[in-house]
């Protein structure tokens, strides 16, 4: 079944579409097919996932795309399945596979896998892979990567809140861990460092995506069950703009300054606390975003950053 005609105009939709994206796709990729299965005007992303990795990919259409960065900073889980006993040149199977210094031949047992899995608890720092997205003077590492460059890279802070053993098969070497991460943490990198402490390498050969800023893989959609619906029924999956705001304080606002915050205006927002808010009218209609700001008389006021379409 075909997304839509070629003649036919893209549609104004607004609204969140949790993708469980399949291995092979760019998250760009993903983006492009599926705004061709909701027929949309405009979309954007929350953050990538790497091709190799699959599940959960937020991605935003309309009105939505206004408020992707808050979801940008939110926390996130995986399921990583890890090779033991070799290293690649990637951190996963897309790469150069090389076995172990073989007068090494230590085989991790379990109680050494959980220690070490505790060990990589909090906050830390990680230096980035050459093997990814990040932009380096415009340039995204692994095109660098690509052309045999290899350039110094700052480490980053990132927070590992939880790491749980799943499945350790100590006769494959395969270990299957869930993780909780924050934003800039890369599964390959500490698959790789993990390796190294355990004393006898190790990779990534499946990266699944199970969570992001509260979202969980069970609520998703696939391109499959996309295709198998009407056109007409498919804008029905997408959850409402104002979901990318839930972890943000929420304020409600009179019919009359609800018209004036839409209007690009400050309100009163006496007795509000923290910075960023999201904003609704006494009914409950999602107005934007507002930052709170005292003003000089000590009573604060709360001022537009993203406003809906009104």
């Amino acid at each position: 079944m075909t997304a839509r005609g070629s003649s036919t105009p893209r549609q104004e939709i607004d609204g969140v579409l949790l993708l469980d994206k399949p291995e092979g796709m760019s998250s760009t990729s993903a983006l492009g097919r599926a705004k061709f299965l909701l027929n949309a005007k405009k979309g954007g992303h929350t953050g990538t996932l790497d091709p190799f990795a699959t599940g959960l990919l937020p991605l935003c259409f309309g009105e939505a795309t206004k408020f992707a960065r808050f979801m940008l900073d939110a926390e996130k889980s995986y399921r990583a399945t890890l090779q033991l006993g070799s290293t690649s040149s990637t951190g996963d199977t897309e790469g150069v596979i090389t076995p172990y210094p073989v007068q090494s031949g230590h085989r991790p047992s379990r109680t050494e896998i959980k220690e070490t899995l505790v060990r990589f608890l909090g906050a830390q720092t990680q230096v980035p892979p050459m093997h990814s997205a990040l932009k380096v003077g415009g340039v995204p590492l692994y095109k660098m990567a690509r052309r045999g460059e290899e350039i110094e890279r700052e480490p980053r802070a990132i927070v590992i809140s939880s790491l749980d053993l799943v499945e350790w098969d100590p006769a494959n070497q395969r270990l299957v861990i869930d993780a909780v991460v924050s934003k800039g943490t890369y599964l390959r990198v500490l698959a790789a460092d993990m390796g190294e402490v355990l004393g006898c390498g190790a990779f990534l050969t499946a990266l699944r995506r199970t969570g992001c800023g509260g979202f969980t893989i069970d609520q998703t959609s696939t391109f499959t069950s996309l295709e198998a619906m009407e056109m007409s029924a498919r804008p029905a999956v997408l959850l409402p703009p104002e979901v990318l705001c839930r972890n943000l304080p929420a304020i409600r606002l009179s019919a009359s300054s609800a018209a004036a915050f839409l209007h690009g205006q400050a309100v009163s927002a006496a007795g509000a606390e923290g910075q960023s808010h999201g904003v609704f009218s006494e009914s409950g209609q999602f107005l934007g975003v507002g930052s709170v700001e005292p003003s000089s008389n000590r009573e604060s006021k709360l001022l537009p950053t993203r406003l809906m379409r009104p």
